[in-house]
């Protein structure tokens, strides 16, 4: 899914090794749980080299998995996911996204109540009974790396622009082809963008509307991520120019 996601370019790869891109199919399951551990191994590994990782991305509950800042169910409960696939069939999605709100309130607010995939995995996480033994996942606070937190801000209405053109250059590129490729039925089906593709491929939206909508929904995430790294454990809000000496600052470098 490089077009939607906004996946590395072949320059942007050649110019320092990225980690963890288009290592999955977009029908497989994924979890902030086993990104921890993913992203974990690939630090160590990239640390032991003698080199410094650097997390890029958006995902807030992502990137608080990492970094040790929230408890995470290691395993899946088949229990409780049999019983919310049965919710699921018979509420509507803001009734789950309600039942959420219930039980995680931040988890809630950062996600699309439309996005039911991830409220009903949410949902699994907070209404699975406690893990037993020593199964916790891996995170760069167990690993004992030291690691700065950092949201790089813009002005809304220069952050909007750069979203409007983003949706114009993803469209140019071949993002319907993409959507179509991947199929309604994939679990990346729900991603940001993604559903508006496959209203249009379905003949239920214009082009002109596809491409607000693709823009609208990408806004609304934004505005997601910029209230969910408001409560963000320890980050520090900078701008481009002030990312660099930020970085040094906070983990002691010269």
């Amino acid at each position: 899914m490089p077009i939607g996601t906004a996946a590395p370019t072949p320059a942007e790869r050649a110019a320092a090794p990225h980690h963890l891109v288009e290592f999955l199919d977009p029908s497989e399951r994924y979890s902030a749980a086993r990104f921890a551990h993913d992203a974990s191994l690939a630090v160590a590994a990239i640390h032991a080299r003698g080199r410094r990782a650097i997390v890029a991305g958006g995902t807030g509950f992502y990137i608080r998995a990492l970094t040790g800042d929230v408890a995470l169910a290691p395993q899946h409960d088949e229990i409780v996911r049999a019983r919310l696939a049965a919710e699921a069939r018979v509420h509507e999605p803001a009734f789950l996204h309600g039942w959420l709100a219930l039980h995680d309130p931040q988890r809630a607010a950062a996600l699309d109540p439309n996005d039911t995939y991830r409220v009903l995995r949410a949902l699994e996480v907070a209404l699975a009974p406690p893990a037993s033994g020593g199964g916790a996942s891996r995170t760069l606070a167990r690993d004992g790396v030291a690691f700065a937190k950092l949201f790089v801000d813009m002005p809304l209405d220069e952050n909007d622009a750069r979203i409007a053109a983003r949706a114009d250059a993803m469209l140019a590129s071949g993002f319907v082809e993409e959507a179509e490729r991947i199929g309604a039925g994939a679990v990346a089906a729900n991603a940001v963008g993604y559903p508006a593709a496959l209203a249009y491929l379905a003949g239920l939206s214009t082009f002109g509307e596809l491409r607000a909508r693709l823009a609208a929904a990408t806004r609304r995430y934004a505005r997601r991520q910029r209230a969910w790294f408001r409560s963000e454990p320890a980050v520090r809000w900078v701008t481009r120019d002030q990312v660099e000496a930020a970085a040094r600052e906070m983990l002691g470098w010269p």
